[in-house]
């Protein structure tokens, strides 16, 4: 039977929260039972809460009856402890907890709650696999190091209210039910009852309502929002997630990449306790593309691609030259240290080529003065010693090369960089390296379907010097548009919106709506437009992916108190779940097709 608190039962701290300075203070902890250590006329009890680990002492001579109590105490049993905080004395410090140094003797022990043996040791790094965590989560955020990643998470939050309230911006809530979202990912669409047959959606970002709040005049908003998108899930993507979302009147691209600057400032210092220089490096879309070969470019290691193809289009090897002459290229890639990489290895390198379109992966090593190619047989002495001067080999090196299409050579090589600077041990976590990415196209075309859509959305401001290309040339305009990206990871993105109802109408053309299709889906943001919008842009931030990284982690879930697992399930509450007969008919839906069939 559990015992109830009284009011004489105030707890004076958390446990981690003790320190010397607290030696002779009379002190109530409460919390779970980490292990019990019994040496005969000694007990001692690790006590844990959200804040740490602190060690109870029971004497059977001092105090029998908390030692009669402590003696039946097995993990995870939650305890009342009341006694004097005292030093453990200098050969019995533990060092490995901030609390090592002193201990607690107890004078009254209460146990609050018996446990059950659990289902896995609540232990740091736990080495349990994932399901089962998922399954008992609960239990799981016990773990300590789980544990400082939530409450991290919170503290980053609170920091973010700080900046941007002391920005002079307001946090205004938007909706979670809401219309459906053309041109995006996904939607989770909700059944109404009142309106059968007709359906909310839950909002994949409150795009649309912050741009109505900017014509509402309310200037700069933020809100750390809800969002949701039913889409594959991977180490950085979950179906409901978080934004640190802001928009802003009266601004260019410069005040929103200024403001947004200070915050991470901000947040570095305050969390890290790190200095960011600003203003931060930028590199425009082009660039990153051909230096890095993506728009999210890792910068804390080197191996940029460079383009060959003037050399390699000329050589007898027609895997080169007939690529370059049907209007592709050939770069390649040097990876210093990766000439000691087994032919296996770099076989696989080949192999993950493909799978990002390409059809191959040529390359060129030396280790410790011995050279192998898959290639150089094909050329001529001086075509392979122009190709290597120009990629500047040395001993050690290992050179990668990929010939087809800009767009598949682009991903291939820019994933075998990143493939390659992982397997030589080059990504330090705790490293910081920001930069901002801009001029991003303003369209992408698909190939499958035969049409331009929106690179970020269809509200991205063109850049006024390619507005006339809209109707002629969509491939090479150029958006107001930015991004910021940390260690090869976009954590946030933005853009300058439209303003002008016409430049708007022109977006929409291009994009295949017609002027009543897009009345129809965003009629009351055009119609909002009528009556005087401001210049307006705005910026968002992946919050769980920023706690991420910040934390030195991979893993999202990581971060998150209740996560999804890979597909999109929740093992502990077992959702999503069939709903009953009665629910379904009140909603007029009926299931044609269950997951088992």
């Amino acid at each position: 039977m559990a015992n109830l608190l009284t009011e004489n039962d105030k707890r004076t701290c958390r446990c981690g929260e003790l320190s010397e300075k607290d030696i002779g203070k009379n002190v109530t902890v409460m919390g779970w039972t980490q292990r019990q250590r019994d040496l005969g006329q000694l007990i001692f009890i690790d006590l844990r809460d959200r804040s740490g680990i602190i060690q109870l002492s029971f004497d059977k001579e001092t105090d029998a009856a908390s030692f009669e109590t402590a003696y039946g105490v097995r993990s995870e049993t939650v305890l009342m402890a009341k006694g004097v905080v005292r030093s453990r004395g200098e050969n019995a410090i533990n060092h490995k907890i901030p609390t090592g140094a002193i201990e607690i003797a107890v004078k009254e022990l209460t146990v609050l709650s018996r446990s059950e043996t659990p289902p896995f040791e609540i232990v740091e790094n736990s080495q349990v696999r994932p399901e089962l965590r998922m399954r008992y989560r609960y239990l799981d955020l016990r773990r300590p190091d789980l544990a400082r990643n939530i409450i991290a998470r919170s503290k980053i939050a609170q920091i973010t209210r700080e900046y941007y309230m002391g920005e002079g911006f307001l946090e205004i809530e938007t909706p979670n039910l809401i219309g459906p979202t053309p041109e995006g990912a996904r939607d989770y669409l909700v059944p109404s009852r009142v309106h059968p047959g007709k359906f909310y959606a839950l909002p994949q970002s409150p795009q649309l309502y912050k741009q109505l709040l900017m014509v509402s005049g309310f200037d700069r908003y933020f809100q750390l929002a809800r969002c949701f998108r039913d889409e594959d899930l991977r180490v950085d993507r979950q179906p409901e997630f978080t934004q640190i979302d802001t928009e802003y009147s009266f601004v260019t691209q410069e005040d929103v990449i200024a403001t947004t600057e200070g915050f991470l400032k901000k947040v570095w210092k305050e969390f890290r306790g790190e200095d960011i220089q600003l203003p931060l490096p930028r590199l425009t879309y082009a660039e990153a593309m051909e230096r890095y070969g993506s728009d999210k470019p890792d910068v804390r290691f080197g191996f940029e691609l460079k383009n060959i193809s003037d050399i390699a289009g000329k050589t007898s090897f027609k895997v080169f030259a007939g690529c370059v002459e049907n209007g592709g290229s050939v770069r390649a890639i040097n990876v210093k240290g990766g000439g000691s990489m087994p032919r296996k290895e770099i076989d696989g390198l080949g192999e993950m080529a493909k799978t990002y379109k390409a059809k191959g992966m040529a390359w060129y090593k030396m280790n410790k003065g011995e050279v192998s190619s898959s290639y150089a047989k094909f050329l001529t002495e001086e075509e392979n010693k122009a190709i290597l001067e120009r990629m500047e080999f040395e001993d050690g090196d290992l050179i990668c090369i990929v010939a087809d299409k800009d767009d598949t050579v682009f991903a291939a090589l820019g994933a075998l960089r990143c493939e390659c600077a992982k397997r030589l041990g080059l990504l330090d976590p705790m490293e910081t390296k920001l930069l901002w990415v801009t001029d991003f196209p303003l369209f992408e075309y698909s190939e499958e379907d035969g049409r331009y859509y929106a690179k970020h959305h269809p509200f991205t401001m063109p850049n006024p010097e390619d507005i006339d290309k809209l109707d002629t040339d969509r491939g090479n305009v150029r958006a107001i548009a930015y991004d910021i990206v940390m260690n090869g990871t976009e954590i946030g993105g933005g853009s300058i919106r439209i303003h002008d109802p016409e430049i708007q109408q022109r977006m929409f053309a291009a994009l295949g709506f017609t002027s009543e299709e897009a009345q129809a889906k965003f009629g009351f943001l055009l119609d909002a437009f009528k009556y005087g919008v401001p210049p307006h842009g705005g910026l968002a931030f992946g919050f769980d992916r920023l706690v991420t990284l910040l934390l030195g982690l991979e893993d999202i879930r990581d971060v998150i108190a209740f996560p999804k697992a890979q597909n999109a399930s929740e093992l502990m509450t077992k959702c999503p779940a069939a709903a009953d007969a009665k629910a379904l008919e009140e909603l007029s839906i009926a299931i044609t097709r269950t997951e088992e069939e």
